[in-house]
């Protein structure tokens, strides 16, 4: 990954909005965010079987990037269409991350992710089993990378962007999440080595949310040109 932080996310949007959505997301919201300092890539990827989900990730230089003046005053000052937009995006789940473990690359044509907690006492133990995934599983036919995340909130105010969208979002506690050319061979992990039963034995607390997730959109700041 980019940089030693991110800021992943999930929601849904319904699908009259997905196009607006989309476009709106693209050729405005990814822009603006790639300006700020500190923000490196963004991605975009939809729910592989069609449902309502999205998964966004920004790969961040370090976590002050989401406490910089300009970050802040972004989300305090949205645009026109943003302010449209925000209202569709339901079930937020936001989790500004400090990068634990990164091997390959970060953006494929699939993402699984898995939003999971260890249990009480085995922190430790979960984070071994999930590092040594991470340097494992990029070497595997039809995997590309592999990332482990852990959730750290920065100390501010809510913001004009999550008054707009009308609730307090809910954020993940660790993230998996695992990058790959082929849906058959993530869906593997998710059943195997990334199962609930196989989390569990490790460490994790019940009730781990895996997805998979297909690319729509990818960019860098640089591209901003």
């Amino acid at each position: 990954m980019l940089g030693e932080a991110a800021l992943a996310m999930w929601w849904d949007m319904a699908p009259e909005m997905r196009e607006e959505f989309e476009h709106w997301h693209s050729h405005e919201h990814f822009l603006e965010r790639l300006a700020l300092p500190g923000f490196h890539r963004a991605s975009r990827w939809a729910d592989v079987a069609g449902g309502e989900g999205f998964f966004i990730l920004y790969e961040l230089h370090a976590g002050d990037a989401l406490v910089s003046p300009q970050y802040q005053a972004s989300l305090n000052a949205p645009s026109e269409w943003s302010r449209k937009m925000m209202p569709h995006h339901r079930h937020m789940v936001r989790s500004q991350c400090r990068v634990l473990a990164s091997r390959g690359g970060a953006v494929a044509a699939h993402a699984l992710t898995v939003r999971l907690s260890p249990a009480p006492g085995s922190e430790e133990a979960l984070r071994s089993y999930l590092q040594v995934l991470v340097q494992q599983l990029p070497a595997q036919p039809g995997v590309t990378g592999a990332h482990l995340l852990c959730t750290e909130t920065p100390q501010i105010a809510p913001t004009t962007e999550q008054r707009i969208r009308g609730n307090a979002d809910s954020a993940a506690d660790w993230i998996f999440v695992a990058n790959g050319y082929d849906t058959p061979a993530l869906l593997g992990l998710s059943e195997g080595v990334l199962s609930p039963a196989a989390l569990e034995g490790a460490g994790a607390a019940g009730g781990a949310i895996a997805g998979t997730y297909g690319l729509r959109h990818s960019m860098v700041a640089a591209d901003l040109g």
